[in-house]
């Protein structure tokens, strides 16, 4: 199935002039700075239409804009015009604007909503967030837009939110919280909920150990031509049998539905590559440490970190699926308020993008809390385009009753032969 889409020119859109916005520029902190330049996309998929749809959001961008003026700027090295020679990395808040792009289909939002039916997903969720001013080569340059939106208007009335930002100036939880503050400015209040926040000089620096690891999982070479985009959903039956069974062998001890999600996800990956038993496989999930490290209030921009669990391939195909529960819950427990090099991330270098399994949950995010003022969006996921370089699964997002909704990125049988 391929979508047949009418676009509009890209315009730019800057902050709106009813509020100052500062001038100057702001420093990226450790947490920016291994990101800056990898692009990250989210597709939001509203069912409800809403009137005028495409001019009443680019209004409502304009005027979110105006509160988190950072994002309407530009990556520079080095200071630029406050004197800079350093070898650092800021953003020059200078108004030059975002990109947006307005497209309708002739197609309902049925039709797409669900990607596992048809072999070439990929292309479809490239298609919701194609923005004609693209990032080319999967990277940001320099003085390109921090964000690009396209909004595609359906037959039914529903329409698709396609975001792409430079993953420097926010992580999920800071797009989330923008993005959320456009919808609330979409529905007719007249300020953001809260207050945003994009410098914070309290924030600890990560150790060159986490960020030397950091880079390496980013220049591994993408499997991406061997990977198979899967829109998969686990049944909330399974996972609250899992949860059950959990608690019952270990005295009561929760289990959350991202853990049994995360479990289940890793044992069927490993199963499927069919390594060695002593092979070492390794997972590795973004983790939130605004709580760990004091973030203030508001604060958008990046703090997460890498957690990784590192065990034998026979362990997770062939064990109990609660003690690769109990292994990720202990990962998650290492997560420290002044964050070091753990002892799975030592072993980062060492798995191959083949062996390793990486995951991003947006069940918290605050995407789906997403409201442009005709009701909250029917689904959250991504593009196919900007999946990580290995075995991936990203948005943990919870699917009415049916379960949980993965889109994931997993090997193929030609990988498979390739690799055996």
């Amino acid at each position: 199935m391929s979508l047949v889409l009418r676009k509009s020119s890209p315009v730019v859109v800057r902050p709106s002039p009813e509020q100052v916005t500062m001038r100057g520029t702001i420093k990226l902190s450790s947490f920016d700075k291994s990101l800056n330049n990898l692009p990250n996309t989210s597709l939001l998929m509203f069912e409800h239409p809403i009137h005028n749809a495409a001019g009443t959001i680019q209004a409502a961008l304009s005027r979110a804009l105006a509160h988190y003026y950072p994002i309407a700027g530009r990556i520079i090295a080095g200071g630029g015009s406050s004197g800079g020679g350093d070898d650092d990395v800021y953003i020059e808040c200078n108004d030059e604007g975002v990109a947006f792009v307005a497209a309708s289909t002739c197609h309902a939002l049925k039709d797409v909503i669900c990607f596992d039916r048809w072999p070439d997903a990929r292309k479809l969720l490239d298609e919701l967030v194609d923005v004609v001013v693209h990032y080319p080569a999967m990277a940001c340059a320099p003085r390109d837009p921090l964000l690009m939106m396209q909004v595609t208007e359906f037959s039914c009335g529903g329409l698709v939110l396609g975001v792409t930002w430079n993953h420097g100036i926010a992580d999920g939880v800071g797009m989330g919280q923008f993005l959320q503050a456009g919808g609330e400015l979409a529905g007719g209040l007249p300020s953001p909920s809260f207050a945003p926040v994009r410098w914070d000089g309290s924030l600890p620096t990560l150790p060159p150990s986490i960020l030397d690891a950091e880079e390496h999982m980013l220049s591994l070479d993408p499997l991406n031509g061997d990977l198979a985009t899967l829109d998969i959903t686990i049944p909330l039956t399974s996972i609250d049998q899992i949860r059950s069974d959990f608690s019952g062998r270990f005295h009561g001890q929760p289990c959350t539905t991202f853990e049994a999600v995360l479990a289940v996800l890793w044992r069927c990956q490993t199963r499927a590559i069919r390594l060695d038993p002593q092979t070492p496989i390794l997972l590795m999930f973004v983790a939130d440490v605004r709580k760990h490290v004091g973030a203030k209030k508001g604060y958008y921009g990046n703090c997460t970190i890498d957690q990784v669990v590192v065990a034998t391939s026979s362990a997770v195909a062939d064990g109990d699926v609660k003690d690769v529960i109990m292994a990720i819950k202990h990962a998650k427990d290492q997560i420290p308020s002044r964050p070091k090099m753990t002892t799975g991330q030592h072993e980062l270098c060492k798995v191959p993008a083949y062996h390793t399994m990486m995951v991003s949950s947006w069940r918290n995010l605050g995407f789906d809390q997403m409201d442009l003022g005709s009701g909250r969006l029917a689904r959250v996921t991504t593009s196919g385009k900007h999946m990580p370089p290995a075995s991936a699964a990203q948005g943990f997002l919870s699917s009415g009753r049916d379960g949980v909704s993965v889109l994931s990125a997993l090997v193929t049988t030609r990988t498979l032969s390739l690799q055996n």
